[in-house]
């Protein structure tokens, strides 16, 4: 197949560009930087210039493709409808130009969408209230397209997508563990965040670009749930501070923005998406990715 690709050099989207041409697959990627279209080149893609905000270039982009893999997102929490609005646009473009083709499109979408509290599966619906509803749109529209002759899938991730190069949300809580001289957990810690590695998620992603039905919801959890306080206590012990609880008004002071979804229990199953797919993730976990030792490294590295 010929893969067009959005985000291909982000975290996620790197790590897919390698995979599909691990497998065979010619792949396009977007770039909007020659520095973007360079890592492309030399990963061996082709460059295809543009951005989110290009529709032209988007629809020019999946016009001279097999199928696309929409992983790129505007990750600007101070503007985070707007971004939002941004995604839906792009797909809505990325599926017109699809439209009546039977050609795949798989975007990407976030577990923390769904009601948080329970273990969350593929046949749970967008939670109104969400923090992460600006998502929510993305996920209809992408799912209405199976009605138009697109073979549409949906892939959520977890919170901690995880593995080298992680610019997310552990680092952020390495960071507030280092400034502040202590990792924290919200409460007893006893809530948990679910997870896979970066490398089983671009493996998800070639399976579902592949292979997916029309109108899929694909979940990319390796790990149901890791308790946030086992995760504090792994960057305490990387970084030598110690670690303690802290209450859910601390929670916002302490860490930023992130607070809010440390405290949180993002629980979630990936039983139908390996049962479908045929999807077992092989990489490490969470922990043992964190006692790998490469996050504080790279956090040291990013001090100086």
């Amino acid at each position: 197949m010929r893969v067009f690709v959005t985000g291909a050099t982000g975290f996620i989207g790197s790590a897919t560009v390698a995979e599909l041409l691990g497998a065979g697959h010619e792949v396009v990627g977007l770039a909007r930087s020659d520095a973007s279209a360079e890592a492309l080149v030399g990963a061996g893609a082709e460059v295809h210039r543009g951005d989110l905000e290009d529709l032209d270039s988007l629809r020019r982009g999946a016009a001279a493709a097999d199928g696309v893999i929409h992983t790129a997102f505007i990750h600007d929490f101070s503007a985070i409808d707007s971004a939002g609005r941004t995604d839906l646009r792009a797909i809505e473009a990325l599926g017109d130009e699809l439209a009546g083709s039977g050609r795949p499109l798989v975007m990407t979408s976030g577990i923390g969408l769904l009601a948080p509290g329970r273990v969350a599966t593929e046949n749970g619906m967008p939670d109104p209230a969400s923090r992460a509803s600006h998502r929510s749109a993305s996920e209809v529209a992408a799912l209405a397209l199976a009605e138009r002759g697109v073979r549409s899938a949906i892939v959520r991730f977890p919170p901690t997508v995880h593995g080298e190069g992680d610019h997310g949300f552990v680092p952020m809580l390495i960071d507030g563990a280092r400034t502040r001289g202590v990792a924290a957990y919200v409460g007893d810690g006893a809530n948990r965040w679910s997870a896979v590695h970066r490398l089983d998620a671009a493996r998800l992603f070639r399976l579902a670009v592949e292979s997916a039905m029309a109108g899929s919801v694909l979940h990319g959890v390796a790990e149901e749930g890791v308790p946030t306080r086992e995760i504090a206590e792994a960057i305490g012990r990387h970084l030598g501070v110690p670690t303690r609880s802290i209450t859910p008004d601390e929670a916002v002071e302490h860490l930023g923005f992130i607070g809010v979804f440390f405290g949180a229990d993002v629980r979630a199953s990936s039983a139908l998406t390996r049962e479908r797919m045929g999807w077992e993730p092989e990489q490490p976990g969470l922990i043992a990715d964190l006692d790998a030792g490469h996050y504080f490294a790279e956090a040291s590295s990013a001090a100086r």
